[in-house]
């Protein structure tokens, strides 16, 4: 069965497939591959297929109808704990559905359960593995919903991000990932927030095809009805990262390989001197997050010998930062705001790398995430769009940053990405 959301949703409504047919075979892929992966805090099997077997005599069908999908174990789900990866919300159950959840219901999808995510969605790991090789980190701090959709076992997964907690893990596990712009149409209302100024939602798909199918479903925007409309001559601000952190030789050269190939397209590239702006837009993010953090865990940072090491250090930062230091951060937030959508306003995207390189060896530690924070403190939409390998064969993810305001434009490009690095791939095979 392809367990991609595009496939599937085609069969369900061609009747090809029946929901229950489609969540009996998720629920096949979690007894396979969760030895293994370790994807899934719980797996909600009775009332998932419960749901199905409804679904299966509904003659209308919804846009997303039977599709099984994951949650970030952040994010309310009716009648399942929320328990943030800590032993200080353990059997808190969600009375009602986050508003995110409970319009995926609207469409038809159904909850299979909730994945692994790290410590309140910062540092510390779970017990999730990489499914393109298990010694290596799936990145964080939506892992699991990374590594249920990489494995097969969710056509689509809800995911967060605050710093690096989406990009990353899709880059990692070699899935497409979108963050939505922050305070934009994918409510956060009944997620447990880190920081109100930085938290987005996310979704997890197998490509960029699947993300964009998503996102208009959840929207119901038809401005993504032509993926490639008025995206003739694309322009793009490329953007090497290099002056916040070492790019590894792969992902550097996954990320020229991709600017080459959109400017034979037709692609236009336009020069920024970001070095003048992203370090000191990383350096806020850090100010505001912990500040913000240390103020909405207050409770949580009462009881320090049941938090992580790097989540203590993060409240104890918080609690040291003055007003004034977190109001300067958020003057800085506002100016490269202005700039950047000043930039955003002539160009399409800026790309560049989604992580240093690919994932790390080690289960100890998620990554660094400082390749996505001077966006997040921009509120901007991140668009990880998967194809690339390194040299080991591990995925290299390409990021595109756009304008709050035209995701689908954005949606449009990293389709038109995502289908010239997979023809480059078939040229390369055949040759």
């Amino acid at each position: 069965m392809d367990t991609s959301l595009s496939a599937l949703t085609t069969s369900v409504t061609s009747d090809e497939l029946r929901p229950s047919e489609v969540v009996a075979d998720a629920l096949e892929r979690v007894d396979r591959t969760e030895p293994d992966i370790r994807a899934w805090v719980r797996v909600d099997r009775a009332r998932a297929l419960e749901a199905a077997r409804r679904l299966d005599s509904t003659v209308r069908k919804s846009p997303l109808h039977g599709i099984p999908f994951g949650v970030k174990d952040i994010i309310d789900v009716r009648g399942l704990p929320t328990e943030c990866g800590s032993p200080l919300r353990r059997g808190r159950v969600a009375d009602d559905d986050a508003p995110l959840v409970a319009r995926l219901r609207e469409l038809g999808a159904i909850p299979l359960g909730k994945t692994v995510t790290t410590e309140f969605a910062y540092f510390a790991p779970g017990p999730t593995r990489n499914p393109n090789r298990l010694s290596h980190t799936p990145g964080g701090s939506s892992s699991g919903s990374a590594a249920a959709v990489a494995a097969g076992v969710v056509p689509l997964a809800l995911g967060s991000q605050t710093a690096g907690s989406l990009t990353r893990p899709a880059s990692y596990c070699g899935v497409a990932g979108l963050v939505a712009p922050v305070g934009g149409p994918l409510d956060t209302t009944g997620f447990a927030g880190l920081s109100h100024t930085l938290d987005a939602a996310g979704i997890l798909t197998r490509s960029v095809t699947d993300v964009r199918l998503a996102y208009l479903a959840l929207t119901g925007s038809d401005r993504l009805a032509d993926p490639v409309r008025n995206l003739e001559r694309p322009r793009l601000a490329a953007w090497s990262g290099i002056e916040l952190v070492d790019i590894s030789d792969d992902m550097q050269t996954a990320v020229r390989h991709t600017v080459e190939a959109a400017v034979a397209e037709g692609a236009e590239l336009v020069d920024f001197d970001w070095p003048a702006l992203t370090p000191r837009l990383v350096e806020a993010h850090g100010t505001v997050m912990a500040y913000e953090a240390s103020r909405a865990l207050a409770s949580e940072g009462r009881h320090p010998t049941q938090l992580s090491a790097p989540l203590n250090d993060l409240l104890t930062q918080g609690r040291s930062i003055t007003d004034r230091d977190y109001q300067d951060a958020l003057a800085v937030a506002a100016r490269a705001r202005s700039a950047i959508l000043t930039l955003l306003t002539d160009v399409d995207a800026i790309i560049g790398p989604a992580a240093p390189g690919a994932a790390p060896e080690g289960l100890s530690a998620t990554g660094s995430p400082i390749l996505s924070r001077p966006w997040q403190l921009l509120g901007l939409p991140a668009l990880t769009v998967p194809g690339r390998l390194d040299g080991q064969g591990m995925p290299l993810g390409i990021q595109l940053i756009g304008h709050p305001s035209r995701v689908e434009r954005l949606l449009a490009l990293g389709s038109g990405i995502e289908e010239t690095g997979r023809r480059g791939h078939e040229v390369t095979s055949a040759t």
